[in-house]
């Protein structure tokens, strides 16, 4: 991953329109993830074979469980301008209104639900600064699909965001069956993901 020093400080005359116009600006390699994590702009290398199959594979089971006024994306901005961040999740649940507005990201508490599978080389963006910003921005449910998690591949669902930090509703290893609640009301089946 590339970090390119963005030193978001709203006192310093740098902003976070500034920020974000450097983010707009970024011209990294077609298939390249370009975030704002704490204020820096970040360039991460395409996701591996493994983790867009478990994307497909989560993005599958929660169609079958969406009102047709939900839908799912995987390559929008979600802004938490609080957080200094802008991320972009490998799934989110966002009301179509959303995405009836112009531009090319929205505000992260619009989400329902966001889901994050965790890159060995990002993993800590995932685990700390992305669930910070989450429940900042009051995004209702976070799931985290965690491979690399200390040689047992995990899955944490966050929720109850309330001051900056949630609560976690359930965690299993793969293999395991988590339940995220309504109004998904999916039973989870973690043993169809790859682990790592």
């Amino acid at each position: 991953m590339t970090a390119l020093p963005v030193d978001y400080r709203p006192d310093d005359g740098f902003g976070w329109d500034d920020a974000v116009r450097m983010w707009e600006d970024t011209d990294a390699p077609e298939g390249c993830k370009v975030e704002i994590i704490e204020g820096i702009v970040t360039v991460a290398p395409p996701p591996a074979n493994a983790h867009n199959l478990t994307a497909a594979r989560l993005q599958r089971l929660l169609y079958r469980t969406l009102p047709d006024e939900w839908e799912i994306v995987q390559t929008r901005g979600l802004s938490v301008p609080d957080s200094a961040g802008l991320y972009i999740p490998d799934l989110a649940v966002v009301p179509s209104t959303a995405l009836e507005a112009p531009g090319n990201r929205i505000p992260a508490g619009e989400a329902r639900l966001v889901v994050e599978i965790t890159s060995r080389d990002n993993a800590n963006h995932d685990r700390i600064s992305k669930v910070h910003g989450y429940a900042q921005a009051g995004v209702e449910l976070y799931l985290l699909l965690d491979p690399w998690h200390s040689g047992k591949p995990t899955a944490t669902l966050f929720g109850e965001p309330e001051d900056s930090t949630y609560r976690v509703l359930d965690s299993v290893e793969f293999g395991r069956t988590l339940r995220i609640p309504e109004p998904f009301g999916l039973e989870l089946d973690t043993g169809s993901f790859p682990a790592g």
